[in-house]
């Protein structure tokens, strides 16, 4: 496993690291005995870095994880949560206020049963950008909120997480020098899409980390195939089957590949994947030690051709 050091946090984490939105049930129904053995399984491999949002399942996912990590001692992960966006029965609701994130944060230590967070992100800032105050208002009262917190040492560093790899940026020009220390931007740096790579000197110059997540895509890049939510326009689904089809003939199964490549450039310091499964985590475990077979990585990403890069709005 390699460790890279999160921007100038200090936090050097696993280039696999472990997201828990899968101990929400957000994809299936999970067994929660099964999600405690799962994330005991991903520290026992060298995963040391942990990420979750009171989002996930409505709270579900800081819950099961707080269950699971009072049996793993403080000192083997660094823990990422975050504030602003919510959500019950399938009812999306948002709150970037500084009152509602400084909240959010001492809830979140209780669930999850820690007396501090490693990294605390503002989540998802898309959706502030189409609400009053727009982008500003992350800046102006949802990041000074969290920075205080900071100050306090109630969390050790601040972040910000979206799709939106533009509004990161917006975000970080925006902000005293130092307010965000990393970056959360996912299914930007797999095999149908590099976009971040864009971006990787413009947070290396500003001193932010940078976190990948969902090597897989949302599911473009497996055997399965897309679930039916998927945000994906039909031509880049079809593309991304095709390539799981051309890898499954060269008996090198595509989700294998996706891991691979995902934590392969050293420049972005951890990947997160997420399973409540641990069989599944030891698979990912075992993928991401193996260095990929790049002949195979052009091979897929000529089939996903004129697909590349192409990407969708956040729901």
């Amino acid at each position: 496993m390699r460790y890279t050091e999160l921007g100038k946090t200090g936090l050097k984490i696993s280039s696999l690291s472990f997201g828990a939105s899968s101990l929400g049930s957000v994809f299936h129904e999970t067994k929660e005995m099964e999600s405690i053995r799962a994330v005991e399984v991903a520290i026992d491999g060298g995963i040391n870095f942990i990420d979750v949002s009171p989002y996930y399942g409505h709270y579900k996912a800081e819950t099961v994880l707080g269950k699971a990590l009072k049996h793993i001692p403080r000192d083997k992960y660094f823990l990422s949560t975050k504030v602003g966006r919510y959500g019950k029965d399938g009812v999306n609701t948002w709150d970037y206020s500084g009152k509602r994130a400084t909240e959010s944060v001492y809830e979140s230590m209780e669930r999850l049963g820690v007396d501090y967070i490693d990294l605390i992100n503002v989540h998802d800032i898309e959706f502030q950008a189409a609400l009053p105050g727009g982008l500003q208002k992350v800046v102006d009262e949802t990041l000074p909120a969290l920075v205080e917190l900071r100050k306090k040492g109630v969390v050790g560093h601040v972040g910000i997480t979206d799709l939106q790899l533009e509004n990161l940026k917006w975000v970080i020009d925006h902000s005293e020098g130092g307010t965000v220390e990393s970056v959360l931007n996912f299914c930007h740096f797999c095999l149908n899409d590099d976009a971040l790579t864009d971006y990787l000197d413009y947070f290396e110059q500003h001193g932010v980390g940078v976190i990948n997540a969902s090597p897989l895509s949302m599911g473009l890049l497996s055997r399965r195939g897309v679930p039916d939510w998927h945000p994906a326009p039909k031509a880049l689904v079809e593309a991304c089957a095709k390539a799981a089809q051309h890898c499954e003939a060269k008996g090198y199964p595509i989700e294998r590949l996706a891991v691979q490549y995902a934590v392969s450039n050293p420049r972005i310091a951890g990947t997160l994947f997420s399973s409540a499964n641990p069989d599944n985590v030891k698979r990912n475990l075992q993928w991401a030690n193996e260095e990929p077979d790049w002949q195979l990585v052009e091979e897929v990403k000529a089939i996903i051709g004129d697909q590349q890069r192409v990407t969708w709005k956040n729901s």
